[in-house]
């Protein structure tokens, strides 16, 4: 499975590829697994992108031969739990992710972009999750609320109805994605550009709106640990004093 998820890091960014080019990048459960154990530790990264190998695909959904040995509803019920862990684990991730997207970007792929902080896409994209005309499962309701938080339950239930593909230029316009590129080595280029960007921005402050965006759309507890977290770190007292002092802040992100 190693050479199935590569992990690299350059520059403080950590780099994921799925790297089944030959399979549209379908993801076997053991990619899952290693996607959410470095989401959960990525260590002293900045900030997460996540591409697919080649130009075809970003994701093209879980491998169909995953669900062979699926007999009982349990089979059902234990891949969707397995899945919304690792889904939750991206999202809760302590640095800034970025889904850069080319190709397909379909079923369990659509999801991991859609648990992204960011999405860019080249103008070859494709998203949705076409299995009201393919396998005929469902998504999990803490799936669907956060594509509903990202486009709307209008866009969903087309998305899902109609089975059919949105192209770059409708995610867009939709909110899916925030910028489309023209090919691959632009949507690269502006992923990298990206990356450098937020890894020079104050980690705590990222992490913060990340969590509170979360407990928005799950309406879960208050912000009072947000809140004390960035206000009594030292990144804020150096924040402070490099503002008054006219200098570039230096963050560690405690």
């Amino acid at each position: 499975m190693t050479d199935e998820l590569l992990y690299d890091i350059r520059d403080g960014i950590g780099h994921i590829t799925f790297n089944r080019p030959q399979a549209r990048n379908a993801l076997t459960f053991p990619m899952y697994e290693r996607l959410a154990e470095i989401a959960t530790a990525p260590g002293e990264v900045r900030v997460l992108i996540i591409t697919g190998a080649g130009e075809k695909a970003f994701a093209a959904g879980t491998d169909i031969n995953q669900f062979r040995a699926f007999s009982t509803p349990e089979d059902a019920l234990g891949y969707e739990a397995r899945i919304d862990r690792v889904l939750v684990t991206i999202e809760c991730c302590p640095v800034p992710t970025i889904a850069a997207i080319a190709g397909a970007c379909t079923g369990g792929g659509a999801a991991i972009a859609a648990a992204c902080d960011m999405r860019i896409a080249a103008a070859n994209a494709r998203f949705g999750f076409p299995i009201a005309r393919t396998l005929g499962n469902c998504l999990s309701v803490s799936n669907i609320a956060r594509l509903t938080a990202l486009v709307g339950s209008a866009r969903v239930i087309e998305m899902i109805y109609t089975a059919r593909l949105f192209s770059a230029s409708e995610a867009l316009g939709a909110g899916l994605i925030t910028e489309m590129l023209p090919d691959q080595a632009a949507l690269e280029a502006r992923a990298l550009e990206l990356a450098t960007l937020l890894a020079g921005h104050a980690p705590l402050t990222m992490r913060a709106t990340k969590e509170a965006l979360r407990r928005l759309r799950d309406n879960l507890p208050p912000d009072e640990d947000l809140i004390r977290m960035c206000y009594s770190s030292q990144d804020f007292r150096e924040g402070m004093d490099a503002f008054l002092t006219k200098r570039a802040p230096v963050w560690s992100g405690s």
